[in-house]
């Protein structure tokens, strides 16, 4: 697979393997969601630990306010950390 196909199936298999942790394997809980921060993200998510910062968050990406993330409302969120990742190591030069 080339590097774009292995980024996006990784990324799945993130949403996955937290999703099928409490319930429904097709949307990421509270609890979820902030064990995906702590685990996956903890050098972009500085607060992950922090309960009103993760109740935000979730506030943020449920689209569709049902308490629950889906892999959509969970991409969004990949799509703009790439985005600011982007921006923000624009200058810094590439191994």
């Amino acid at each position: 697979m080339t590097e774009l196909e292995t980024a996006i199936v990784m990324i799945i298999d993130v949403f996955d393997k937290y999703a099928s942790t409490e319930g429904d394997k097709n949307s990421l809980t509270k609890g979820e969601l902030k064990t995906l921060f702590e685990k996956e993200l903890p050098g972009f998510i500085e607060n992950a630990k922090d309960k009103d910062a993760c109740d935000k968050i979730l506030k943020d990406l449920d689209h569709d306010g049902d308490s629950k993330i889906d892999f959509n409302e969970f991409i969004v969120f990949v799509a703009t950390l790439t985005s600011i990742g982007h921006e923000r190591f624009a200058d810094v030069p590439k191994k």
